[in-house]
């Protein structure tokens, strides 16, 4: 079902000027590499809430979450009650003292900076491979959000899929290299509200298209008693491997340098309530879209040859067949808000990476605040001409790919960020041991899939484990390091 609409392509050009307008907008206030790259810590409640969610999301949420739930029914949703789960921890226990310790650490810019100023690394090692991981789970990452974004001009104008990866890739690339920070929030705040809009909107049209709940339901369980089943062959370690993509979030660098960039700790908890609200909603919708998708193919099989090639199209297929072309490519320009949103801030943290992590401290120490700033857009372009290249398989699936870097990052950096804040005892060895432990424990677990158990489960035990082991049996803390723990530890008393 390739439709070339003229309304719907108009939506389309519609939305990519307003993002590439706010680009604008954001390249206007953006005058230092702080500016470019976190904003200049300035981000209220709302644009730190729906930020945060909106690079969360990507184009898994309208593509591969109801593409699951579609294949297989209501047991893929431990993925989302994980993910709600996890989400609210990170709000509760990092977000505020994540955002308090980076400014009294040395006012730290990106993750890898935090981590250099938390624990006094002259040898800029903590830095150098905390990038690196960075850069390599984030160009397989960003590699997704080219996929996702390919499948949609795919299927929407019945273009080549290369064709699509470089149309995809250049919508977020544009707005991104000019507006920095700043200008990826404030276009996630906008795309965060379409997204949710969409989630709310066709699940209420398919479950009506349906004739309504109970029937929809009654169907689905007469197809197969196992759509309806929660635990659908599952054992134990399968809904561990679920449930455990919440474990995810404490690692992941999109999502913590958007609580970095709050404009204060006062922001945080408003921000939180705001955050999951939304992320709730759309989590709901997005599974109700792949669950009641099964019921209306059901009764229209004639139009369900699209998602019979690619059940992760069930979205794409239901909004072009059930509202007229205005509403559908509103609709399906939420799913180009949900692939730029969460690929514009990855781009963003790999150009920083990259910029202030080793340009900047291994190359460049006198470098000017614009010719910093000019390097970090050449970044963003270099990174997305690597996930375009990795993103060329056709056969690509989306949410194969998140989940490969979704792990990565959770082993890597979370048990790495909680113990951090927490501890007082952890030290630089420590932080590298749980970095290394971690990173190594995801890619061999992943080539050997042991026991079905997904590899962020192993990798966060056993990199949490290795700061211990090498915290204790190091050298303490400096007296300084310890100071600085204190004052944190004082301000969320205070908080």
């Amino acid at each position: 079902m390739n439709i070339v609409d003229p309304q719907i392509v108009a939506m389309f050009f519609i939305y990519i000027l307003a993002m590439l307008a706010i680009g604008f907008m954001g390249w206007r206030q953006t005058s230092n590499l702080s500016d470019y790259i976190l904003g200049g810590r300035r981000l209220g409640a709302l644009v730190t809430a729906l930020s945060a969610g909106a690079s969360d999301m990507s184009g898994w949420l309208l593509m591969g979450l109801p593409g699951a739930v579609f294949l297989s029914g209501v047991s893929e949703s431990w993925i989302a009650i994980g993910l709600i789960i996890g989400a609210w921890c990170n709000w509760q226990w990092v977000a505020g003292r994540l955002r308090v310790y980076t400014e009294t650490s040395g006012n730290a810019l990106t993750l890898p900076d935090y981590l250099a100023n938390r624990f006094e690394d002259r040898t800029h090692m903590l830095r150098l491979f905390s990038a690196l991981v960075i850069l390599v789970f984030f160009t397989l990452y960003c590699a997704s959000g080219v996929v996702a974004g390919a499948r949609l001009f795919e299927h929407m104008f019945g273009l080549s899929y290369q064709t699509a990866i470089w149309i995809s890739a250049v919508a977020t690339i544009s707005y991104v290299l000019i507006g920095g920070f700043l200008a990826v929030s404030w276009t996630d705040t906008v795309q965060a509200s379409l997204m949710i809009t969409a989630l709310l909107l066709v699940p209420v049209m398919v479950i009506a298209a349906g004739n309504g709940v109970t029937p929809s339901v009654e169907l689905i369980h007469g197809l197969n008693p196992l759509y309806t089943d929660m635990l659908r062959n599952l054992d134990v370690i399968a809904i561990i491997s679920l449930m455990a993509w919440g474990l995810g979030y404490f690692g992941q660098p999109h999502i913590l340098v958007r609580f970095m960039a709050a404009r204060s700790l006062a922001e945080i908890k408003p921000a939180r309530r705001i955050g999951m609200t939304w992320m709730i909603l759309c989590l709901v919708g997005a599974v109700a879209v792949g669950f009641f998708g099964i019921a209306y193919f059901q009764l229209h099989p004639e139009q369900a040859t699209m998602v019979q090639g690619n059940p992760e199209t069930v979205f794409i297929s239901l909004s072009l067949l059930l509202f007229n072309p205005w509403i559908a490519g509103m609709l399906l320009a939420a799913i180009l808000a949900a692939v730029m949103s969460t690929l514009s801030c990855q781009l963003l943290v790999c150009s920083s990476a990259l910029t202030g992590d080793i340009y900047r401290v291994f190359l460049r120490r006198n470098a000017s605040s614009r010719e910093l700033v000019n390097v970090g857009r050449l970044m963003v372009l270099a990174v997305s001409i690597v996930a375009v290249l990795l993103a060329s398989n056709p056969d690509s699936r989306v949410l194969k790919m998140v989940s490969y870097a979704w792990a990565g990052f959770g082993a890597a950096f979370g048990p790495v960020i909680l113990m951090s804040l927490f501890w007082s005892r952890m030290t630089r060895n420590g932080a590298l041991a749980g970095m290394l432990v971690g990173a190594i424990t995801v890619i061999v677990w992943k080539q050997g899939g042991y026991f079905g158990l997904y590899e962020i489960v192993p990798g966060f035990i056993f990199g949490a484990l290795a700061i211990v082991v090498f915290s204790l049996l190091g050298p303490a803390p400096t007296a300084s390091m310890r100071t600085t723990f204190g004052k944190v530890e004082a301000a969320m008393k205070r908080a």
